[in-house]
């Protein structure tokens, strides 16, 4: 596949997994917040911290997505193997990582505050499983990308 044709074809991924994101923040959540609110009654006034909660967890995907698109950016110029891209990894992974943790620390923030229940915090650790496999993958990626940038680098001053 040509590098123009892969980066429009990542930045149209990029684009749909930020409008899934959007559905799932601004529409899916809230209404079945509001649905266990109204079934709920007594349990109320959890629902602005558990959405609040949530909402700043999807800052650093938005973010992530972002630096998708600047990656895939570069993989349409035929720089996908920079130091550059490189970094970005590095940062999503960072992201990946750090969210997982807050993920995780804001479910044992609201148990401790009675606003949540052990089974909820023990169903995030799936949520902060897949958020420490991004973190991962992204950082073996940065890695293998940053390796091929300089053996690129070398090549280009042999030849």
């Amino acid at each position: 596949m040509e590098q123009k044709a892969l980066a429009k074809w990542l930045k149209l991924v990029v684009l749909g997994l930020g409008f899934c994101g959007l559905a799932v923040y601004l529409g899916v959540i809230p209404g079945y917040g509001l649905s266990l609110r109204s079934m709920y009654p007594e349990f109320s006034d959890r629902f602005w911290p558990w959405l609040i909660f949530i909402w700043v967890s999807g800052i650093p995907c938005y973010a992530a997505l972002a630096l998708g698109w600047r990656i895939a950016g570069n993989i349409g110029r035929d720089r996908s193997f920079s130091m550059e891209n490189a970094r970005f990894l590095r940062t999503v992974s960072l992201l990946a990582a750090l969210d997982a943790a807050y993920f995780f620390l804001g479910n044992l923030a609201l148990l401790f505050l009675n606003m949540s229940h052990p089974g909820v915090v023990l169903l995030s650790l799936l949520v902060v499983f897949a958020g420490a496999a991004v973190a991962v993958a992204a950082a073996a990626l940065s890695h293998l990308v940053r390796k091929a940038a300089l053996l690129q680098e070398e090549s280009d001053l042999t030849i």
